[in-house]
């Protein structure tokens, strides 16, 4: 039978710290694709207001072409032909493909029903804004802001489409819970401390092992020799 062969020193720690820090990058990685997925914003105008103040941090989840735009949604769009090229606006959509959105005095209608909107800044969904009566195109949403009073929103640019914007402008909706921001920012920071343990996990086993290795490699002493005796 063979003898066992004996353990490298420091190899258990090397082992345990190049463990640690692979399991730290794929959570490192797992962090940043879930930021990518859920992101956070700084609200930056008026227009949201009650809903979101400027300053408000907005959670948010992205679209992709496949996901379902639905009438009330918060999103984020893209529209850099409404002049607003510092990042995405916030806005809320009232009408999709087909809807017909109408106004009056007093009321924003959808295919004849008057819209309820208790999120409206001082229960007013008109302020000072024009009137509007748009065929939503397929395809196309139709956007306004909560505070209707100051919101340079779909009302203001009726020669592009009637104002409305194309749903590939939506990057992403609104949501109320910050829970996918949260795990991406545990993911990601709790991977960084596994990688920073288990590097110094490393390194202690690979300073292990070299001292082990200096202190074999040196030449042993030799006594020193005895004086002879010498008798009286």
């Amino acid at each position: 039978m063979r003898p066992a062969r004996p353990s490298r020193p420091g190899r258990g720690l090397r082992i345990t710290g190049w463990l640690l820090m692979a399991v730290g990058a794929l959570s490192c990685a797992g962090g940043l694709a879930l930021r990518a997925e859920y992101p956070a914003h700084r609200v930056p105008s008026e227009s949201m207001r009650p809903t979101y103040l400027p300053g408000d941090r907005l959670y948010a989840e992205r679209i992709g072409p496949s996901d379902e735009i639905r009438r009330g949604d918060v999103v984020l769009v893209s529209v850099p032909e409404w002049g607003v090229r510092e990042g995405p606006a916030v806005q809320r959509v009232i009408g999709v493909g087909g809807d017909r959105v109408t106004s009056d005095d007093r009321r924003v209608y959808v295919n004849g029903e008057p819209l309820s909107e208790p999120y409206v800044a001082g229960g007013d969904p008109i302020g000072a804004g024009p009137d509007v009566d748009v065929r939503v195109p397929e395809g196309r949403v139709f956007l306004l802001g909560d505070n209707r009073s100051n919101s340079l929103d779909s009302r203001y640019h009726p020669e592009q489409a009637q104002g409305t914007v194309p749903v590939s402008s939506v990057v992403e909706r609104a949501v109320d819970s910050p829970v996918g921001s949260l795990a991406a920012a545990a993911g990601f920071f709790g991977g960084l401390v596994l990688v920073l343990v288990g590097a110094g996990l490393g390194f202690g086993g690979w300073r292990a092992g070299r001292a082990v290795r200096a202190g074999a490699g040196a030449a042993p002493m030799s006594p020193s020799p005895s004086p002879p005796y010498v008798g009286r």
